[in-house]
């Protein structure tokens, strides 16, 4: 199971910025309507330029959300600015297209000169009334299609410049109010992790003081003692208290790296194959180019716990638990457990793996969500003969309080 953030998750936002920004120019354009008492004849021929407004718009939303995740808010800033001056020059090219629509029917414009001509204009006609009892100068103002193209361009020059100041205030308007949203969902994550990395302590500290794995332990000691393996008993109570003391010592918040991840599950390893010296085999393949990328500390302990639980303790057969690092070509780390049995081993009835998730490996999927949000990817499921869960995570060396 992918969890994965979808690229398109704040369309609603998008929705309420783009809704906003029109409505307010409507308004503005409705109240100039209603002080020239015109309502219609200013509206209606503007339709055209605010459908093609916002579907522009929308257009300089996609282009935004192309831009991969986590490019940075200077990134977005750019490409914006870049798909906001498209867009204004295609505006302008609609006003122009529209331009003989735009002519107010009804409005009418008066005002008086210093000299006392009153000058009138209503539409594409200017009438200078004079004084002195003259017949009035009327004008008539060509229409921009009857303009000669260098005429045009200028007008198209200045009416992309203001839609350009248009475009980019709602580019402006939907980043910062993303980077918001965005800064505000890490410190949720970031609190998120810390409780989670919290609770995984707290179940390895359960795990450490349970009452059954202490008695199969105890147990696995005294028969090694009764058997005169007094060796393998000592290792393995070397084992159990590095483990033990390693757990308590860990930063529940803390990262650590995937070296010392491993090692601790060795450790762990370690104590499970004196119980089952017959029936578990480990193998661990993890590069050494993968070795100091951070991971969350003791991600992998609910799902080593399962693989014992569900695979080396449900079956009288040998198991192989596998664990293999590796990195992708998407400047991530994978990790990998399987636990396989040979073909045809039976499965006790009590130790099936039941329907479902499982709350370890949901657990560990959330925090991993938690931790790195869309970044990170949680997959299991069954394979032939066992088991395999797949987690990925971004492959970062930095230690926490490097400076970047």
């Amino acid at each position: 199971m992918a969890r994965t953030r979808h690229p398109f998750g704040d369309w609603r936002f998008a929705i309420k910025t783009i809704a906003a920004m029109w409505a307010l120019y409507l308004a503005t354009v409705a109240i100039r309507a209603w002080l020239q008492g015109d309502m219609l004849g200013v509206l209606v021929p503007r339709l055209p330029m605010v459908v093609s407004g916002i579907i522009l718009t929308v257009c300089i939303y996609l282009v935004i959300q192309s831009v991969e995740e986590g490019a940075g808010t200077r990134r977005r800033a750019l490409i914006a600015s870049i798909a906001s001056l498209v867009a204004a020059i295609a505006q302008a090219l609609v006003v122009i297209a529209a331009a003989p629509l735009m002519q107010d029917r009804e409005a009418k414009y008066k005002i008086q000169a210093r000299e006392g001509a009153v000058i009138v204009q209503k539409g594409r006609e200017i009438t200078i009334e004079r004084n002195s009892g003259e017949q009035p100068l009327v004008f008539t103002l060509p229409r921009i299609d009857e303009l000669d193209e260098l005429e045009k361009a200028r007008i198209a020059a200045d009416a992309a410049v203001v839609w350009l100041f248009f475009f980019a205030a709602w580019s402006a308007v939907y980043i910062a109010g993303v980077s918001s949203g965005q800064v505000a969902g890490a410190r949720r994550r970031a609190a998120e992790a810390e409780a989670a990395a919290h609770a995984a302590q707290v179940r390895a500290l359960r795990y450490q003081v349970n009452p059954h794995f202490l008695f199969n332990t105890l147990n696995s000691l005294s028969s090694l003692v009764m058997s005169g393996r007094s060796q393998q008993a000592e290792n393995m109570l070397m084992a159990l208290s590095t483990f033990f003391r390693t757990s308590l010592s860990l930063d529940p918040g803390a990262s650590v790296s995937l070296k010392e991840e491993i090692g601790l599950q060795r450790l762990y390893l370690d104590i499970e194959k004196a119980r089952f010296p017959e029936r578990l085999n480990v193998e661990i393949d993890v590069p050494e180019e993968v070795e100091e990328s951070q991971v969350p500390a003791l991600i992998l302990q609910p799902i080593i716990e399962n693989a014992i639980k569900y695979g080396v303790s449900a079956t009288r057969a040998p198991v192989t638990i596998s664990i293999k690092a590796q990195p992708l070509a998407d400047g991530r780390l994978q990790i990998d457990i399987v636990n396989s049995a040979p073909p045809g081993a039976k499965m006790r009835e009590d130790r099936k793996r039941p329907a479902g998730t499982g709350t370890g490996l949901t657990n560990v999927c959330q925090r991993l969500e938690a931790h790195f949000g869309g970044r990170a990817d949680c997959r299991f499921g069954p394979v032939d003969n066992g088991y395999r869960v797949s987690i990925a995570m971004p492959f970062d060396t930095k230690l926490e309080g490097e400076d970047d």
